[in-house]
């Protein structure tokens, strides 16, 4: 059993009360983690404030950390993706690939250290005016439970390579593996550059979202949740970046390669057991090539093997808790009711080995309406709904008529592929891809999914604000 204490000012602290961690596969309970509240986020973010020393410190010194980090991480690779996939329920592959990206995040930011810079305003030649990118101060790192590493690191990465000081609240739900990440800043950096406190976020995540010592703040989930972080932080002016629900479409014209797309699409949606804020939970197809691309997508689907994420025969493993299977459920019977046809899925497994487990079947709607509400909710589970379109410009159209944008998929061989990814008003768009994401590369939504970006160099000003320092060569002239 993983058990952890909270990491504040480079000191392991226990607590009265802990969390018990259930691996969702299950039901065991695999580890516990401390049950932080107010006060011990107020003694974080205090510690964090009085190590500022943090923001002069040299690139190299941000660098070495960062990049050890990395290391370690690759060292132990193996371990944390077994942890992974045990608290999350995720397949073992996902589960590495996400590992090894939060350790190329590392790696970039890393890299990143030395690259921090301003630039030169012109002038009239008697000054001087250049700008400075300087870090926030404190940020708070509100981490989901989906993609725990992936998403923390990314952030808390950027954070630390631009010379803030952090306090990161893992997730109530699969906190195992940021507490063994948080373990590892811990150890790397000074004290009180790197906190960690686990939690409830009516406490913890509440007093880093209105604390007026936080500088910055960051967080991914939920669209309704995130708009309260946004009203809390209101009160004191901080700035806030957030990546929130989607309702990714994936576009498939009559162009398209028809297999590749079949594949894509069936990936984009069932990974992670379709909690992914880009799963790509709208198919828009075109009629033309409807019922082919239908037939691949029922027989792909048929073929997942659902089981425990830490099995390597599994495909796809089970939803977090059975509050979220109960509702993807619901969403499922929404859908019968409102008239979408069910190609395959539609319940729970009928296996055994399964019962205890919060399991949903691969589930396939066709005749889906945009009106539907599973074609227009985010339902974070692994149901597709297929929306025939008429023509391109119908498809464009129903993509952008919602109020998610976070991500699309564009699935054609046309060479008119950029341009008709310029009319899609999301903030990633793949074309023949599902979303992905990369260290090197913005990530974040428009409209409801979210403000901002973290990764890339965008990870940079996500973290940073910018100063500017006027120089004047002549003296004053006497203003009285």
């Amino acid at each position: 059993m993983q058990t952890y204490e909270l990491l504040i000012d480079g000191e392991r602290r226990s607590t009265a009360e802990t969390i018990p961690v259930a691996d969702p596969s299950s039901g065991d309970v695999i580890g516990r983690v401390p049950a932080g509240d107010a006060d011990d986020a107020r003694a974080a973010i205090e510690a964090a404030a009085t190590t500022r020393e943090w923001a002069q410190s040299a690139p190299d010194e941000r660098e070495g950390p960062l990049r050890a980090v990395a290391e370690q991480i690759e060292a132990n690779a193996g371990e944390i993706a077994e942890l992974l996939a045990l608290e999350t329920g995720k397949c073992l592959s996902t589960a590495e690939g996400e590992v090894a990206e939060s350790a190329a995040q590392f790696r970039f930011y890393a890299g990143v250290t030395d690259k921090v810079r301003g630039d030169t305003i012109p002038t009239p030649s008697n000054r001087l005016n250049y700008t400075r990118r300087v870090p926030y101060g404190v940020t708070a790192h509100v981490v989901p439970w989906n993609y725990p590493l992936l998403l923390g690191t990314r952030g808390l990465a950027s954070a630390l390579a631009t010379g803030n000081t952090v306090v990161a609240k893992p997730p109530t739900q699969a906190p195992l593996s940021t507490m063994w990440i948080g373990e590892l800043l811990v150890d790397a950096f000074p004290d009180g550059v790197v906190n960690v406190v686990s939690g409830r976020g009516s406490e913890v995540g509440a007093e880093l979202a209105s604390n007026p010592g936080v500088d910055a703040i960051t967080f991914t989930g939920s669209t309704g949740v995130g708009k309260g972080v946004l009203r809390a932080a209101a009160d004191h002016l901080t700035p806030v970046d957030l990546e929130l629900g989607g309702k990714a479409p994936a576009i498939v014209l009559p162009d398209a390669d028809v297999e590749n797309a079949a594949r894509g699409v069936v990936a984009g949606i069932f990974s992670n057991a379709g909690q992914n804020c880009v799963a790509t939970s709208r198919c828009l197809v075109h009629e033309s090539v409807h019922d082919e691309l239908v037939e691949k997508i029922v027989e792909k689907t048929e073929r997942i093997t659902l089981g425990a994420g830490t099995d390597p025969e599994t495909d796809m493993g089970p939803v977090i808790s059975e509050e979220d299977r109960e509702d993807v459920l619901s969403y499922i019977d929404s859908a019968t009711e409102e008239g979408a046809t069910l190609l395959t899925g539609g319940g729970v497994p009928d296996d055994p080995d399964l019962a205890d487990g919060n399991f949903v079947e691969p589930t396939v709607f066709d005749d889906v309406t945009p009106d539907m509400t599973i074609g227009r909710e985010e339902i974070f589970g692994p149901v597709l709904a297929v929306v025939p379109v008429a023509s391109t410009e119908e498809a464009i159209e129903v993509a952008n008529d919602s109020p998610y944008a976070l991500a699309a998929a564009l699935w054609t061989e046309s060479l008119e592929a950029t341009r008709l990814a310029d009319r899609l008003d999301h903030g990633l768009v793949a074309i023949n891809t599902f979303p992905v994401s990369m260290p090197q590369s913005p990530w974040g939504g428009n409209k409801e999914s979210g403000i901002g970006r973290e990764g890339g160099l965008e990870g940079v000003e996500a973290f940073t604000t910018v100063d500017s320092v006027v120089v004047e060569f002549d003296e004053m002239e006497d203003p009285y």
